[in-house]
Order: structure tokens, then sequence, then C-alpha cells
């Protein structure tokens, strides 16, 4: 059966002892993916308390972390999704890509309905790739997509 939470605290709490334990063994999000058998970028979301993992995901999560069975069916809950509260974001990392939405949200939004009528792009049915690639003038690039699907709005 699937379980949902409806207060974040017990998903944030079991996200820092993850990462605690993550930075204790010296593993990458990407080992921790490897141990899923999900993506990277899922898993992580996922171990940060924004997705549920199917149940033996959880558990190859919590074991390579070493974290105990109520950890694992923790992970397995659906959450109370949303990390970024209130206010602007601080973090230097996280308010850079608010102000991308803040200066290219309307750009994206113009063109997507343009392109596709209107409607929205899904979060949920939805892929996330990070890579790092030579910048041709010297020094690296981050190319971030977000793949997701869209969902037409239909009249009722």
């Amino acid at each position: 059966m699937i379980h949902a939470q409806f207060d974040p605290t017990a998903r944030q709490l079991l996200a820092a002892a993850a990462v605690e334990a993550k930075t204790r063994k010296d593993l990458s999000w990407q080992q921790i993916a490897d141990a899923s058998g999900l993506s990277v970028a899922f898993t992580t979301a996922a171990v940060l308390g924004q997705h549920a993992l199917p149940q033996d995901a959880a558990k190859a999560v919590a074991d390579l972390l070493g974290l105990d069975a109520d950890a694992a069916l923790l992970l397995t809950t659906v959450p109370t999704r949303g990390s970024i509260h209130g206010a602007i974001p601080t973090d230097p990392t996280i308010y850079r890509f608010y102000e991308m939405l803040q200066v290219y949200g309307t750009t994206l939004k113009a063109l997507v309905h343009e392109e596709f009528g209107d409607g929205i792009i899904s979060a949920i049915n939805f892929r996330l790739d990070v890579k790092k690639v030579a910048d041709p003038e010297g020094g690296e690039r981050a190319v971030i997509t977000l793949d997701g699907k869209y969902l037409p709005t239909k009249p009722f």
C-alpha cells in the first residue's frame, strides 16, 4: 500500500541523516543512484525528500547509507513536496535558478505556449539531467536538461 506524508518534518530529518551518512561514507550521488537502480536526479531528489522510492530501491539506498528499516520505509512514502519555503532563496546556487526564472520565466512561458498551446509541462512525468561540458572560451559550462511531458489544458 502507498502511504503519504502530510508534514515534511520526518522526510527533512531523514534527508539530513542521509546526507550525513553520504558524507561520512564519502559516497557520490551517482553511487547512491547506482544502488537504487534509478537515475541520479530522481534518486537524489528522493533522498532529499522530494520523491518516494520503490521499496527495493529504498532498501538498497538505506543499506548503502547504513540507515535502518524505518528509514527505508520512510523513503517509500509520498512526501510533502517543495524544498524552497516562502521567501526568495538565499543559497547562491538555488538563487541563480530563481534568478533564471525571474529573467526567462515569461520567455519560457511564451515560447512553450506558442509551440504547444495552452497547458503545462509536467514535473511529475519528468526527467532531469545535469552535465559538465568544456566552455570553448575556457572553463566549464553546466548543461541542464529539463524534459517534461506537455499536458494541454482541457476545456470542460
